[in-house]
């Protein structure tokens, strides 16, 4: 069965959205500058884990994935990104090996990995894990984590991890950045989880940390470009060919339902869901793509990477019609579209038209409001050859049916801050003097 985009477009009743804790800890404005000048502690622990063992495990990811493994060490990480045929985007998220024939995958990829295992002939075993995800990110979380721990970890380069331990308590902590700054994720047993989450809130008090509330969470998330499932695209499961694995998803994951439950929102309008799926190459994953191994997707990878279609980019709303579209608030007729700040409501992906002299040359998402740089933005994925920093566009604010509006924006790089996820930490101060 294929889902409509009619059935896309209905309400959302009941849906979860404080698994990312609070909305506000010490104010959404506050939040956002802590990756800037301190650092957070937010909580991911929500994401669903699979541990993989046996011969073929390796084998398996690679199968799924447009990742090479030609070299893939024990205590490497990877951003993993998986396919349909057509080459859009299933899942994707991080891959960690553990040991020669052991892995573990987080989000979205746990799933898809675990079902295909289930239906497919290999010889590896997959169990989900139940530990926290707690990521530490910003210029200060470097000295976060080394006094929870009272070692250094200097020795732990960008996407590789080690154990630690804190409180006593042994914790995997792999550096990454899901902020575009210094980061680390600490992962360990979900029954260490509290202890854990408050001797490192306790070791940042010097350093300033900040507790991340889901008002702000995905702000990082578009100002450093990482393209997510559910506000940047659907993953491509809603058609004919992903019923079985809708069917499953339902039968083996209770709080799965969350997931099939997406919803659309905006004004980009298609006949079929599909026009909400992306490929790796629109969300500027063209990098992670090598073809020295078969894998889903690959023919029509081959053919989107030689001849590109659409890429990402920032845009930069046009302030004086980002305030019209609040002023229209106060003025009697029909308002437009309210303009949620920070940014949109979790469970919608809010995908709006982007044209240029008229025409459809992209659809934009994760609108939203940046008081780091004082202005209202997105990630885009627009026609190649409208995607030259400076290239003046309009986007269209407003569902089909409402009164709309058409914002005028420019195309900025993505990512639009810079990244400091790889700088070199054995160059800064040490905590232990």
């Amino acid at each position: 069965m294929t889902t409509t985009v009619e059935a896309m477009r209905t309400p959302l009743k009941g849906y979860l959205t404080q698994i990312w804790g609070q909305p506000e800890y010490t104010g959404w404005i506050d939040e956002q500058m802590s990756w800037k000048q301190t650092c957070y502690i937010g909580d991911w622990s929500f994401l669903a884990e699979l541990l993989v063992k046996g011969p073929d495990a390796l084998k398996l990811f690679s199968d799924l994935s447009v990742n090479s493994f030609a070299k893939f060490d024990i205590g490497q990480a990877k951003h993993i990104i998986q396919c349909s045929e057509a080459g859009k985007v299933i899942a994707e998220g991080i891959l960690m090996r553990l040991g020669e024939e052991e892995f573990r995958c987080y989000s979205i990829p746990a799933h898809w990995t675990a079902y295909k295992l289930q239906t497919g002939q290999y010889n590896a075993t997959a169990e989900h894990d139940n530990t926290f995800n707690f990521q530490v990110s910003g210029p200060n979380s470097l000295y976060v984590v080394e006094k929870a721990a009272g070692e250094s970890i200097r020795d732990i380069t960008f996407m590789h991890f080690r154990k630690i331990h804190i409180n006593g308590r042994e914790v995997i902590t792999l550096r990454q950045g899901m902020a575009g700054e210094l980061g680390y994720e600490l992962q360990g047993p979900s029954e260490y989880a509290r202890e854990i989450y408050d001797a490192t809130l306790e070791a940042g008090k010097e350093f300033g940390i900040r507790r991340l509330g889901s008002r702000v969470f995905m702000t990082n998330h578009l100002e450093a470009c990482f393209p997510t499932t559910g506000f940047d695209y659907l993953y491509a499961i809603y058609g004919e060919d992903g019923t079985e694995y809708r069917e499953y998803l339902r039968t083996a994951y209770s709080n799965f339902g969350r997931g099939l439950s997406q919803r659309i929102a905006g004004s980009f309008e298609a006949d079929d869901v599909s026009g909400w799926y992306r490929n790796p190459v629109e969300l500027g994953w063209t990098r992670n793509i090598k073809f020295d191994h078969d894998f889903i997707g690959r023919k029509a990878l081959e053919a989107e990477v030689a001849h590109p279609k659409r890429t990402m980019a920032t845009l930069v709303w046009n302030s004086d019609d980002v305030v019209d579209v609040y002023a229209s608030l106060f003025r009697q007729g029909e308002p437009y579209h309210y303009m949620e700040i920070p940014t949109n409501n979790y469970g919608y992906m809010y995908a709006d038209k982007v044209l240029k002299d008229g025409k459809l040359v992209g659809a934009t998402t994760s609108r939203g409001y940046s008081y780091y740089f004082r202005q209202m933005l997105s990630l885009c994925t627009i026609d190649v050859e409208h995607s030259k920093p400076g290239t003046e566009v309009t986007v269209v604010w407003g569902n089909p049916g409402e009164r709309q509006k058409g914002i005028r924006a420019t195309v900025a790089p993505a990512p639009y801050k810079k990244d400091n996820r790889r700088v070199d930490v054995t160059t800064l101060p040490s905590y232990f003097r």
